[in-house]
């Protein structure tokens, strides 16, 4: 029997980041599929039992629910003892890089992908050339404090890591963002934790769409 429970969608880069903690820490896990593409976040019911933000991921462990990525990976490092600070000022900096992510390197990111790809309508040009404006200046920052250090604290990867590259693990023509050629730094990052035992991309490691029963 899993020991967690992960309620995500593989199209939800926030739910990969648990995912990925999840695996590179050998974590006895199943998925549970939420359709979003249906509105399945958006009905009272589900809001309810499941999460009264209306967002997945949400991890179930020991009778426990946990919302919100940045936390989950957090109580995960305590958990597992992996992936997480040595001393407070190493917590102190994880929680410096999360907090970045959460409210400017993923949050343009991710909202630039949705326009671009899932959203019908499309973004309006105007909308994604702010979008794209804050992107760039977001990227250019993680990619010149990567240029001399292998993780974003120095030389082993952390929840921070996990966090932060949490969407840049999908196809370029969704995120419309080509890594390797405009920022190799984050680029040669993303490879290194790409190589770590357990990893999986985020269409192999949750369900795109509910299991059809044999």
């Amino acid at each position: 029997m899993a020991d967690f429970k992960l309620h995500c969608f593989a199209q939800s880069g926030n739910a990969y980041k648990v995912a990925m903690m999840l695996d590179l820490t050998g974590s006895a896990w199943e998925p549970v599929f939420v359709d979003y593409f249906v509105g399945q976040t958006r009905d009272p019911a589900w809001r309810a039992e499941v999460s009264e933000m209306g967002e997945v991921p949400v991890l179930e462990h020991r009778g426990e629910r946990l919302t919100q990525s940045g936390m989950i990976l957090d109580a995960l490092a305590e958990i597992t003892g992996r992936f997480g600070g040595r001393d407070a000022r190493e917590r102190r900096e994880i929680w410096r890089w999360i907090l970045f992510d959460n409210h400017k390197f993923t949050s343009y990111f991710a909202t630039h992908r949705w326009l671009r790809t899932f959203a019908e309508p499309k973004g309006h040009p105007e909308v994604m050339a702010f979008l794209a404006g804050r992107i760039s200046n977001n990227l250019g920052i993680v990619e010149r404090h990567l240029k001399d250090r292998p993780f974003l604290l120095g030389d082993r990867p952390t929840i921070a890591d996990l966090s932060l590259a949490g969407y840049l693990f999908y196809p370029v023509e969704e995120t419309g963002y080509d890594l390797d050629t405009t920022h190799p730094a984050i680029a040669a990052w993303a490879d290194r934790i790409s190589e770590l035992p357990g990893w999986r991309a985020p269409y192999e490691a949750m369900p795109a769409r509910a299991a059809v029963a044999a």
